[in-house]
């Protein structure tokens, strides 16, 4: 063999090997790293109490089934345990990725069994509408938590309760901070006290951005305030809080505490 083709094909092996090496690196980190889901968190803010009913029904009978068809589950419905007047229905929907999000809306508006099951609602008159508006927000979940995650009591059905906050920044940049304080021991933390939470999402779009979403859980109103207090006691809460890196990253903390609806599948 010529030199020159020596060097030549030793060259190419080289260049397949590392490539091969650098595929079969980015598989095994794929592999470890579970895809981060995406939400849309919905609030529909309604006309008044006499319409929660019609929307309950829609939201069991039409929309949750029709979204389960398309593989997108689980789906959570909340009321507020202290509801204001007019109340607000916040509905957590998980998505694999922005596609399947674009094109739910699609496929769900095209299902029959979609249509006949929610034509009540759908074909409401203008005289007397559902809800005033709805609010929408579309979220990328944490790193350190990608997926939502449910506890047992959820899984099974039994009575509980959730927290909802959602912690307002005043710049970009420090609310990728208070994202990465969370990814960085937060969430650990939360879990080892037993809030139980169940998804945390950074806010893409929507109103009063930027912002992150997160929700914890208990069996009771009790048993939450005890994990609350358990986590104000934990050395690493306490060791981030105090680190001077993510000072200033809050500005505004808004909570709904929330039951979910016999239709909520978290």
């Amino acid at each position: 063999m010529k030199r020159r083709d020596f060097l030549k094909n030793s060259l190419a092996a080289s260049a397949f090997v590392s490539l091969s090496c650098a595929a079969t690196a980015q598989e095994h980190a794929s592999q470890k790293a579970p895809a981060q889901e995406y939400y849309e968190l919905r609030a529909y803010r309604l006309k008044s109490a006499a319409t929660e009913p019609m929307l309950d029904e829609f939201l069991s009978k039409a929309a949750l089934p029709a979204l389960n068809r398309l593989g997108i589950k689980p789906v959570g419905v909340f009321g507020e345990i202290q509801p204001k007047d007019p109340p607000t229905v916040f509905v957590l929907i998980p998505y694999a990725n922005p596609a399947q999000y674009a094109g739910a809306v699609h496929h769900v508006a095209a299902d029959p069994e979609y249509q006949k099951a929610g034509a009540a609602y759908l074909e409401t008159p203008k005289s007397k509408p559902v809800y005033d508006r709805i609010d929408s927000w579309f979220m990328l979940a944490f790193a350190g938590m990608p997926r939502i995650v449910l506890p047992a009591y959820s899984k099974q059905g039994k009575p509980r309760i959730f927290e909802m906050r959602t912690y307002e920044s005043y710049s970009e940049s420090k609310a990728l901070k208070k994202v990465a304080m969370f990814n960085n021991g937060e969430i650990d933390a939360m879990h080892e006290v037993g809030l139980a939470p169940i998804f945390y999402g950074q806010a893409l779009t929507g109103p009063n951005l930027p912002h992150l979403t997160y929700m914890t859980s208990a069996e009771n109103e009790e048993a939450h305030k005890k994990h609350w207090d358990a986590f104000g006691k934990h050395p690493k809460w306490d060791q981030l809080k105090n680190d001077p890196q993510y000072a200033d990253t809050v500005s505004k903390i808004t909570k709904w505490f929330l039951t979910p609806k016999p239709c909520s599948q978290i």
